[in-house]
């Protein structure tokens, strides 16, 4: 690793305001997994309930990523995030309502939920694909670390905040914090103008195709995409689909919970401070090492559901996803060509989700059926396996950082 400069992308004026308005939008979002989850369980408190709604989410979600990747490139990325953040807010303000108002049901909750995927999808390889035209190439793994430390010390407090809000005056007004967020992020991206993509005079279909081609002929790209769709799979059928479950019928509680995301958020802001200052070599290698330790709080809930440990999982776990996921997006956007940026963005997050509603609605089941906490123990301990074994593949071992970096110099 060589030390490197920090702050230095915060001397670009777009990407203040782009920082900016990401920082806002993760005020609400930092808050609302803990809110909706207790919000459904409010609603129907079966084991296979959250999970139903989440996969309502998912799979629009993942239908949809990739027009996101293809609009991003014809009209402009920034202006394909401000309008799915519009809509989005929208979307969010309406199911927050309805919880406010005690109206709220499973199904409206499912519907609200598709309509809040479908909503999202097309702005997430838009934003991914925005960082590399703020900043000079050099200055990529400062940036994204930038927004790691923001979306990492609100999540430090954003959760507990959320189970206090739960706790004190319900799930909705946490929700109807998180809808405004969006709306809020969507105006501070206007002062960031970036020029549309060419025109091509080819279809969707045709640019699409371009995508897939490259993406498919990119060993080490798809590799990872595969694997991390598996690990999301276990993750959000496990920890995020039977976690607040698993918290609701032990001692661990809503509070408990609560605490133990802040200890994940946490062990993210350790890592994100020390990854300013320090360069990865090896990104992918240094995130699936220590992107394993995802796994614990699933082994944790399964082994020993109490609060102290799962917040001491929790820990380890925010420094694991930390780090893979810094160095998975430096690994990106410095290895994959601008023109194709957002399209392999979108690609990787088709292959990372396409699982994921899988996990959702399969865990509830088989918790039914061998205990919630031995699903949860088997997931975990699969987690651990599957990311060690990738390393045992040469593209991903070998991938190394391909732009210059001045200098070693002291944080700024």
């Amino acid at each position: 690793m060589t030390s490197i400069s920090a702050m230095s992308p915060l001397r670009e004026r777009p990407f203040r305001w782009y920082f900016l308005s990401r920082s806002v939008n993760l005020v609400g979002n930092t808050m609302s997994p803990v809110a909706l989850a207790f919000a459904v369980l409010a609603v129907d408190d079966g084991t296979a309930s959250l999970g139903i709604v989440l996969a309502a989410y998912t799979v629009p979600l993942v239908v949809f990523l990739l027009l996101g990747g293809v609009l991003a490139d014809r009209w402009g990325p920034q202006r394909v995030v401000q309008t799915s953040n519009v809509l989005a807010g929208l979307v969010r303000g309406a199911l927050a309502l309805l919880v406010v108002s005690g109206h709220a049901e499973l199904w409206s909750m499912v519907v609200l939920a598709a309509a809040n995927g479908v909503v999202v999808a097309p702005g997430l390889p838009a934003m991914n694909g925005i960082v590399p035209r703020l900043v000079p190439r050099d200055q990529l793994q400062q940036a994204n670390a930038l927004l790691s430390l923001t979306r990492a010390s609100l999540m430090v407090i954003g959760p507990s905040v959320a189970a206090a809000l739960v706790i004190g005056v319900g799930s909705g007004w946490a929700l109807l914090i998180d809808a405004a967020t969006w709306l809020v992020a969507a105006l501070l991206l206007l002062p960031v103008s970036l020029p549309r993509g060419a025109a091509t005079g080819r279809s969707m279909l045709d640019e699409l195709e371009e995508g897939w081609h490259y993406f498919r002929t990119t060993t080490w790209l798809w590799l990872v995409v595969g694997v991390c769709g598996l690990l999301n799979a276990l993750a959000e059928g496990g920890l995020t689909a039977l976690g607040p479950v698993r918290a609701h019928d032990t001692s661990i509680g809503a509070h408990g919970w609560g605490l133990a995301m802040s200890a994940q958020a946490l062990g993210a802001l350790a890592m994100t401070l020390a990854l300013m200052k320090w360069r990865l070599e090896r990104p992918l290698v240094a995130g699936l090492l220590s992107g394993a330790l995802f796994g614990l709080p699933m082994i944790a809930l399964g082994v020993w559901p109490s609060t102290v440990p799962l917040m001491v999982a929790a820990l380890l776990s925010g420094i694991g996803v930390q780090t893979f996921s810094l160095g998975w997006h430096v690994a990106v956007q410095e290895n994959v060509p601008g023109q194709m940026l957002s399209r392999a963005y979108s690609y990787d997050q088709l292959g990372s989700m396409v699982t994921v509603p899988i996990g959702q609605l399969a865990m509830g089941p088989l918790a039914e059926v061998y205990g919630i906490g031995q699903v949860l123990t088997v997931a975990g301990c699969l987690y651990v396996a599957v990311s060690l074994l990738t390393l045992g593949a040469a593209p991903v071992r070998a991938l190394a950082r391909t732009a210059t970096v001045p200098a070693a110099t002291s944080v700024g």
